[in-house]
This record gives structure tokens, C-alpha cells and sequence, in this order.
């Protein structure tokens, strides 16, 4: 996978760098950005016909005060994600073009709200970026008793075995800061090796369950899922039958 977070108005030139691993993580620099809470990117390469679409998976907080953003971008065959891994270089330029309608961007007059994030397999990116920006906001609250007042947050997230949970160093980071905020069931349905000591404890094989999910209703939640289409389709339907309002269920799919 690769990283950067970026959340750009408009369509702008960027210089971008790159470290070249099974994940790579790919920084950007701009000179005209503000603060904008966007979850996707467009990449738009000299040379390279198809257009990339990668999602973002830092914080705002990142871009206010770093200028930069992450994304996740797997390494595929896919001409951007080539690109990405095997030609960029420290500035590289691209045209990058920022959008999309998956965030949580709440002010701080705002009622406290839960979180439920439920993710499946490479779905964890843009909720990685929501699950920072909560944390962040818990940071300055602690540190200066004002801005918005955040809830707690449950990150369920599933993939095939321990080794495919991506950001897994990242998320136990933020569980471990906030015990009593921020807590995680990671879900594998294929596991074969032995799960090491460390995630042991937030480990459940299996799929996610209904009863997981209804447990966390209540009106001061807010529900956010990202995964494969069958399984965002699932929660979200039932999430609705559980007389959860449309307008606190957000939902993104991944093909």
C-alpha cells in the first residue's frame, strides 16, 4: 500500500516523493492549501492516461500544519499505482485533483457524537483518516478544554488474516493513547498462523456480527462503513432497520 493525505480545493500542481515498499508512502507538498476535510484524491500523471483515484488516510491535522497529506495506494497493475511505486520520485509532478462526501468534519458548537467505523479489508483508509482526525480532536480538548467535544469511537475491522489489517501498529497506537475513548475488535475469517501476543487481545475470528453492530445504536452515534460493496450494503441496510436516521449512516464502497 502506499500513504498520503491531501485536502486540496481544486485541481493544483504538487511535487511528490515516494518510499518504494510493499506499502509505499507517498508525501505531497503544495504552497496553497487550507484545511478542508476530503477523503480522496485524483491523480492526474504526465504521461500516464488513466486517471488515479487513491484515498486519503491522515488526518486533516496533517495538511494544517505539515502541508502534506498521505494516501493508500496498493501496489497493482493498475498505471497510477505503477507509477506511484516504481517512478516517482522526490518531486515528481502531478495535477491532484481532492473531493469527496466521506468525513467527519464536526464543529465545535456542535453536539458530542459517537463514532462506529466499520471497515472491511482496504476500506480502513479513508476511516483511518477519520479515526486520526477523532483522536486529534480528543488531543485538543485534553490540552486546551475547548474546540469540539468528542465522543467515543469503536473501529470494527475485518480482513481475511492478521497480516492484511492494514495500519494495525497505527490503530493500537491511538487505542493505547485514549483507552477510554478509542477501543477496536479487529475481525480475521481466514486466519491459518498463530496471532502474535501483542494482537491477541483485539482479535475475534470470524466476521463482523449483527449483534456487534446493534449494540452500538443509540442516538448519539454515528455509523460509518467502508468495505466491499456486499458488505456495506449489508450493514448499512441493517442499520436502517434498526431505525438508525439515514442522515447518521455514511457508507463508501470499494470495488
Amino acid at each position: 500500500m502506499a500513504c498520503a493525505a491531501v485536502l486540496v480545493p481544486g485541481l493544483l500542481r504538487s511535487s511528490s516523493g515516494t518510499i518504494c515498499s510493499p506499502a509505499a508512502s507517498l508525501r505531497l507538498t503544495t504552497s496553497a492549501l487550507r484545511h478542508l476535510t476530503l477523503t480522496r484524491v485524483d491523480f492526474f500523471i504526465p504521461g500516464v492516461s488513466v486517471v488515479g483515484g487513491f484515498s486519503i488516510c491522515s488526518s486533516p491535522r496533517l495538511l494544517e500544519e505539515e502541508r502534506m497529506i498521505e494516501l493508500a495506494v496498493k501496489c497493482t497493475n493498475h498505471p497510477p499505482a505503477l507509477w506511484i511505486h516504481n517512478q516517482c520520485t522526490l518531486d515528481s509532478e502531478v495535477a491532484v485533483r481532492v473531493g469527496g462526501e466521506f468525513f467527519f468534519d464536526p464543529q465545535p458548537a456542535d453536539a458530542p457524537r459517537n463514532l462506529v467505523l466499520i471497515a472491511g479489508g482496504v476500506g480502513i483508509n479513508p476511516l483511518l483518516s477519520i479515526l486520526r482526525h477523532a483522536a486529534d480532536l480528543h488531543r485538543e480538548w485534553a490540552d486546551k478544554g475547548g474546540g469540539y467535544e468528542m465522543g467515543t469511537i469503536k473501529l470494527f475491522y475485518s480482513a481475511q488474516n492478521t497480516s492484511e489489517l492494514l495500519f494495525k501498529k497505527n490503530i493500537l497506537d491511538l487505542v493505547n493513547e485514549f483507552p477510554e475513548k478509542i477501543a477496536c475488535r479487529l475481525h480475521v475469517t481466514k486466519q491459518t498462523t498463530q496471532i502474535s501476543a501483542e494482537l491477541k487481545p483485539y482479535i475475534t475470528e470470524g466476521r463482523i456480527t449483527e449483534k456487534e453492530i446493534s449494540d452500538h445504536v443509540s442516538k448519539e452515534t454515528l455509523f460509518y462503513i467502508c468495505g466491499p460493496p456486499p458488505m456495506t450494503d449489508f450493514f448499512s441496510k441493517q442499520l436502517e432497520n434498526s431505525h438508525v436516521p439515514p442522515e447518521h449512516i455514511c457508507f463508501e464502497k470499494w470495488w
